[in-house]
C-alpha cells in the first residue's frame, strides 16, 4: 500500500541545511498498522506529511496504492487525499463553525457526494465512534476526546484505503488516549485500512502491528507487536 524508496527531505534553515529524512526505505502492506516512534525532530511527522502529499520530498520516491506520486500536481494530490487518504491530527482541525455531523460530512461534500447517501454514511460513522448524541454540537462544545472521535469519523467517512494519524492522543488525557487508540484500531481493522501512526506514546505505538523507531531521520529498528502489551490498554 505504501512504498518509500530512498526518501530524503532536506530543509534550509538560514544558511544551514537540515536533513529531516535520510534515505528511508519502507514497505507497508495493505491492511497493516505501522507505528513510528522516536524523539522530537527525528523525522516522524515529516515522513507522514510526505506520504500525505502535504510536503514534497527532496529526493526519492513514494508509491501509494501501486501508483508513483513523483511529479504529481497539487490537484492530483488533492484528489488522492479525497479518495485514498484519511488524516487524523493532534490538534483535531475541526471546522469550528460546523456541527459535529457537518464536520464528518465534509470529505463527502468536497468530493461531490450529496443527498441520502451522505446522511446515511455520516449517521453510520457517528454511531461507530459513539457520538450520535453530540451530532448537533460544535467543536467548542465538545471535550478533547469527543473532538478526536469526530476527527476520526471525518477521516474514515469516505472509506480511504490509507489512514494517517499524527499524534492522535497528544492533546487528550491517558484514559481518553487509550479509548481513541482502541477505536482507531477497531475501525481500521474492520474497514481494512492501512494505518501509519506517528506518536510519542509507547502505549499508543503498541496498538500497531509493529513499530519503527526513528532517529536522526532514519529508520533504525522494527519491533513487532506483543499480544500481552496490547492487552495492557
Amino acid at each position: 500500500m505504501v512504498t518509500l524508496r530512498q526518501l530524503c527531505k532536506t530543509y534550509a534553515r538560514g544558511q544551514a541545511m537540515v536533513s529531516a529524512l535520510r534515505d528511508v526505505n519502507l514497505e507497508v502492506q495493505y491492511g497493516e498498522f505501522c507505528a513510528f516512534v522516536g524523539p522530537s525532530g527525528c523525522g516522524k511527522s515529516t515522513l507522514l506529511n510526505l506520504v500525505a502529499g502535504l510536503d514534497i520530498p527532496t529526493s526519492g520516491e513514494i508509491v501509494l496504492d501501486g501508483r508513483s506520486t513523483t511529479n504529481l500536481t497539487s490537484y492530483e494530490w488533492t484528489k488522492i487525499r479525497r479518495e485514498t487518504i484519511g488524516i487524523v491530527f493532534q490538534a483535531f482541525h475541526l471546522v469550528h463553525g460546523l456541527t459535529a455531523e457537518e464536520n464528518v460530512a465534509l470529505p463527502l461534500m468536497l468530493r461531490g457526494d450529496d443527498g441520502r447517501g451522505v446522511s446515511k454514511r455520516v449517521d453510520e460513522m457517528l454511531e461507530r465512534v459513539g457520538m450520535t448524541h453530540r451530532r448537533q454540537h460544535r467543536p467548542a462544545e465538545l471535550s478533547g476526546g469527543e473532538q478526536q472521535r469526530i476527527a476520526i469519523a471525518r477521516a474514515l467517512v469516505h472509506r480511504p484505503r490509507l489512514l494517517l494519524a499524527d499524534e492522535p492522543t497528544g492533546n487528550i488525557d491517558s484514559h481518553q488516549g487509550a479509548e481513541i487508540m482502541t477505536l482507531i484500531r477497531d475501525l481500521a481493522t474492520s474497514g481494512g485500512q492501512t494505518v501509519l501512526l506517528v506518536t510519542h506514546s509507547a502505549l499508543a505505538a503498541k496498538t500497531g502491528d509493529y513499530t519503527w523507531t526513528m532517529r536522526d531521520g532514519r529508520l533504525v529498528s522494527r519491533t513487532p507487536r506483543e499480544a500481552d502489551l496490547v492487552a495492557s490498554w
